[in-house]
């Protein structure tokens, strides 16, 4: 499309978290119906894989501003649905992740529905150096109603929000703050993409 690309096959050792899903283009995997975006899981033998999805990434990037998103997230133990933003270009550290940012506005995985979960990754704030700044919240019927979940970016600091048309902002899940970091804990000063999938097992 003119604002969309797919990625497409298992990225680098299942998109770097042990993703069993084999990522297409088709449209039994991603469409457009009545105006909205369907990203579908199926389990099927497709190239190597038990597992077919989709990963949709934006063509434009962004350095601030408000990203909100209404979606109604899928159900099923081993699906990880997410709405997260990687940087266009990786100048910081070893041109590699984490060292240039990730965002992750909402995560969620089957086996804990209810839960929604935004993070950041940076340098500095990992999970693998278990400084992570993450945070989940109880959304008793994210499964099974639209709701809105928002990112608040300025200069200064990064907010994820979950709620819904009435009250966007019922529920704030996580604040992170520049204060005096350096690019090792703030590389959130350049243009981020966004990326909507779905994948299948993982290492959550």
């Amino acid at each position: 499309s003119e604002k969309w690309e797919f990625d497409i096959g298992t990225g680098n050792n299942g998109w770097g978290n042990q993703e069993v899903q084999y990522d297409t283009d088709r449209i039994e995997n991603a469409r457009c119906e009545n105006q909205r975006l369907i990203i579908e899981a199926h389990r099927e033998n497709y190239q190597d894989q038990k597992f077919t999805s989709a990963r949709l990434k934006s063509k434009a990037s962004w350095t601030y501003g408000r990203l909100q998103t209404k979606a109604k997230l899928p159900v099923g133990k081993g699906l990880w649905p997410a709405i997260w933003m990687l940087p266009r270009t990786l100048s910081y550290g070893n041109a590699y992740w984490p060292d240039n940012g990730e965002i992750d506005i909402m995560e969620q995985v089957g086996y804990d529905p209810t839960r929604i979960v935004s993070s950041v990754h940076t340098s500095a704030f990992n999970h693998i150096k278990g400084t992570q700044p993450t945070n989940g919240v109880q959304v008793s019927d994210a499964c099974t109603d639209f709701k809105i979940y928002t990112m608040n970016w300025t200069p200064n600091q990064i907010e994820m929000f979950v709620g819904n048309e009435n009250n966007p902002f019922e529920q704030r899940i996580l604040v992170w703050v520049k204060g005096n970091h350096g690019w090792e804990g703030w590389p959130f000063d350049k243009n981020f993409f966004i990326v909507l999938n779905i994948a299948v097992g993982g290492s959550w």
